[in-house]
């Protein structure tokens, strides 16, 4: 079996990593320089340091080349790539079975990746989203995880999901695209609100609030885009959020701990060096939310804390001081 994952940051380096166990594997980046050093030194050091790279793991910066003859491809590039990334392939004439793990919305136009997918990509071409709780760096060090992996063509979601079973990376399959694709997106939102209450030490009962309340903003809105409720109860849903927003490798909840403590998000931004999705999605959450009329309270505050419209301090202050009402409501 011959997989290309496109894209050499953290994620699609540690999934490539653990691929490499049972399958050829190439892994594309396109800086021909950051291919260099990779086939040189054999770890990706600016996204993965520490953590070698199998020699069987092939490297390029031949998009044509690296997907040619590839059984799947799974694009690993930020959500803000996406599309782009799809256009390259048409162009390249490498319209193969599709796995994406970005997660998020795309700015500007509220869409998910499975509609970007359905916007550029042929119709009859099989596809699929990978998401749940998983942090790179212990995917790539052959830690356990477990994944949905889902497609409306559940035939597909089962043959993908166990190409891409591992040792120690357990995927399952789903048909609720919607629900799966929403989950990862929501998630990293809630996060930043997570990362926050910690900065400012309010605890593990706000924590623990903030959490299930956020788990109700992601199920209202993805449910009335069409998922599914238990989705939402699964690895994609509460198993991603409960992640992003307790553990340390967590970009997005980085972002939060770091704006408690008075960084501003320009300079949070350039000193993560990496891609946080949630201070994207948050503005295109709530548009949709508006749009569709869902209540969002924390993303919301979320959005005015990254607007600077509000101190890290006023934000919390403001979800405490919304009016009561019933849990269920």
């Amino acid at each position: 079996m011959k997989i290309c994952v496109l894209g050499a940051g953290a994620w699609g380096t540690g999934i490539a990593i653990r691929l490499a166990e049972h399958a050829q594997v190439t892994l594309w980046a396109r800086n021909a320089e950051q291919v260099r050093a990779m086939r040189a030194q054999r770890v990706n050091a600016r996204h993965l340091p520490g953590v070698p790279l199998p020699e069987a793991l092939q490297i390029s910066d031949d998009l044509a080349a690296a997907a040619h003859g590839a059984d799947y491809l799974i694009a690993a590039v930020p959500t803000g790539g996406f599309r782009s990334l799809l256009r390259q392939l048409r162009q390249a004439d490498r319209l193969l079975p599709l796995i994406w793990l970005c997660k998020g919305f795309e700015a500007g136009s509220m869409k998910l990746a499975h509609q970007v997918v359905d916007e550029e990509w042929p119709d009859d071409v099989p596809r699929g989203v990978l998401s749940g709780p998983s942090f790179a760096l212990e995917v790539a060090r052959g830690l356990p995880a477990a994944l949905t992996l889902a497609s409306r063509d559940a035939d597909f979601a089962r043959r993908a999901a166990a190409a891409l079973h591992t040792s120690t990376l357990r995927p399952y399959s789903s048909t609720d695209v919607v629900g799966v694709e929403v989950g990862g997106a929501v998630k990293n939102v809630i996060a930043i609100a997570a990362g926050v209450s910690d900065g400012l030490e309010f605890g593990l009962n706000a924590s623990a609030a903030l959490i299930t309340r956020g788990l109700a903003e992601m199920t209202r809105l993805g449910v009335r885009m069409g998922g599914e409720p238990k989705t939402f109860m699964g690895l994609s849903g509460v198993g991603d959020l409960i992640l992003t927003c307790t553990g340390d490798l967590s970009r997005n909840r980085q972002v939060g701990l770091r704006l408690a403590r008075g960084a501003s998000l320009e300079t949070i931004l350039r000193e993560l060096n990496h891609v946080a999705e949630g201070v994207t999605s948050a503005r295109e959450v709530r548009r949709l939310a508006d749009t569709l009329k869902v209540d969002m309270p924390i993303t919301e505050t979320v959005c005015r804390l990254l607007d600077q419209a509000l101190s890290p301090q006023q934000a919390v202050a403001a979800l405490l001081n919304r009016g009561l009402k019933d849990e269920w409501a």
